[in-house]
């Protein structure tokens, strides 16, 4: 089977038909489903979506059971987590939903931890790092798209000088460049490609 846009997450099981990996959806598996949206709701209490998956977290004053159930918790009132707690070795701890959140200084809410910034985020060579709250995604670097190449998704040089974005002078020429570009006044007039005179 050939499918010509490819299976960003999932494999071609017919011509033009892709089957899904959990957690992903669209014509080429290329979407992110969102299961907090899904009927019967994952979640009994919140549900963060994330990348591929979701995680379950509780109200303030319940526990997250290892079922992911809400489980009412005396202690975990006590304790007003902003994402529900967990009691271990009787003692209470505030949880975050994901592993790019970390307790904040108050040991009771969370916040976003910036892999970007902190080096933990694994992006190739031409993809760049953007930040999410409680995760990060790869993007391509400026001058580079996503396209679908010999069987698999790749950050592709954009030619600016075929989709005509370069802005170049009328009296210059435009030289296409791995992730950008260059201008060059044309024979008998000069500048910087961008004014010629």
């Amino acid at each position: 089977a050939v499918c010509g846009h490819g299976c960003k997450y999932g494999e071609c099981t017919g011509p033009n038909k892709c089957k899904c990996f959990p957690g992903f959806t669209g014509k080429t598996c290329n979407q992110d489903l969102n299961e907090c949206g899904l009927k019967p709701r994952p979640c009994e209490h919140r549900c963060m979506n994330t990348h591929g998956s979701y995680k379950c977290y509780c109200l303030s004053g319940y526990m997250v059971m290892p079922d992911g159930t809400c489980a009412s918790s005396r202690t975990c009132a006590m304790a007003n987590c902003q994402y529900g707690c967990e009691e271990v070795k009787g003692e209470v701890q505030c949880l975050c939903p994901s592993s790019g959140l970390q307790l904040g200084p108050n040991r009771r809410t969370c916040i976003d931890i910036d892999e970007c910034s902190t080096g933990k985020a694994l992006c190739s060579y031409n993809r760049r790092c953007v930040n999410t709250f409680g995760s990060y995604y790869c993007k391509c670097q400026l001058g580079y798209e996503l396209k679908y190449v010999s069987g698999h998704y790749d950050c592709v040089d954009v030619n600016e000088c075929v989709t005509n974005t370069h802005g170049c002078n009328l009296h210059a020429e435009c030289l296409n460049t791995e992730g950008s570009f260059k201008c060059k006044c044309k024979q008998g007039y000069r500048g910087n490609g961008f004014d010629c005179t």
